[in-house]
């Protein structure tokens, strides 16, 4: 069990931690508590990407076809007002600064991954449907993810509606799209599929899981994070083993006198230290290990 020493570790985090690894299109080699639903964060913009490339391939919207930059967006909430952004809590100024003009899709999608873009998620998401959104995590088999509303929609937050992710749905994911890239799969057809992977190995926000990778490793990675929350989730490619999965979810309580960036500071520390841990056993992740 070539991860039997991380238990006592992880045991000993409050909270709940969910750990995903394993090779491509191939049981895991190590889950812990995959099933366990969290707090999507920006993770949910990886079935937001296939929605988009679905849509697309599927008699919808083209991909170039341009849009208008707009922040004001229909909640989820049934009856409630339109809302918006808060433009100092977004990671990407480029989205904004074409407030008012015309860009396309695929531009969106790119800044939505790379800088984690919440106004290019939630105007692709307007763009797509839910419905659309929803159909990915079916088509993938997900079993308790759900894709509910857009980003800062705090009136269907209220109701109850939310975006919730577990370690195994987005390794289903990261997989399809992964695997798509090659053969045909159900997901989207294998140039869509590339198209994702590429756009995911652009990622700029390297941290996390590519914290605990060596320097220059290719990786798709898509990672987020709000108060309490950490999450990364990835596909890397070594150059000397096959591609594997890794999705490390953390949820922590926030201690009373502890500082929400100390919290996120751990979390992020505990992600990259699993992850260098998968590394080293990457030759080895092709065993299924029945913890």
């Amino acid at each position: 069990m070539i991860f039997e020493g991380w238990a006592a570790r992880l045991d000993a985090v409050p909270g709940t931690i969910s750990v995903y690894a394993g090779a491509l299109d191939a049981p895991p080699a190590w889950t812990r508590h995959p099933e366990a639903t969290h707090y999507a964060a920006s993770t949910m913009k990886l079935a937001v990407l296939a929605a988009l490339h679905r849509v697309a391939e599927n008699g919808g919207p083209d991909l170039d076809t341009p849009i208008e930059v707009t922040d004001r967006f229909t909640s989820a909430a049934p009856d409630a007002a339109g809302f918006s952004c808060a433009r100092e809590y977004d990671n990407d100024s480029l989205v904004w600064e074409r407030l008012g003009r015309r860009v396309s899709p695929r531009w969106l999608a790119e800044r939505m991954i790379v800088r984690s873009s919440n106004l290019a998620t939630n105007l692709l998401i307007q763009q797509v449907g839910l419905a659309a959104v929803a159909e990915v995590w079916a088509c993938v088999g997900a079993r308790h993810s759900v894709t509910g509303r857009g980003i800062e929609d705090f009136a269907a937050r209220e109701a109850g509606i939310s975006n919730l992710v577990t370690a195994a749905d987005l390794a289903a994911l990261l997989d399809a799209i992964a695997t798509g890239a090659t053969r045909a799969g159900t997901l989207a057809s294998p140039a869509g599929c590339a198209a994702m992977l590429e756009v995911l190995c652009a990622q700029q926000i390297r941290q996390d899981i590519a914290e605990g990778l060596p320097a220059g490793t290719r990786l798709a990675h898509k990672n987020g994070w709000v108060r309490g929350v950490r999450h990364g989730a990835a596909v890397v490619f070594p150059d000397d083993a096959a591609p594997y999965l890794l999705v490390v979810c953390t949820t922590t309580p926030l201690g009373e006198h502890q500082r929400s960036t100390e919290a996120d500071i751990e979390a992020r520390r505990l992600i990259a230290d699993i992850s260098a841990g998968v590394w080293q056993a990457r030759h080895d992740l092709t065993a299924t290990d029945p913890r």
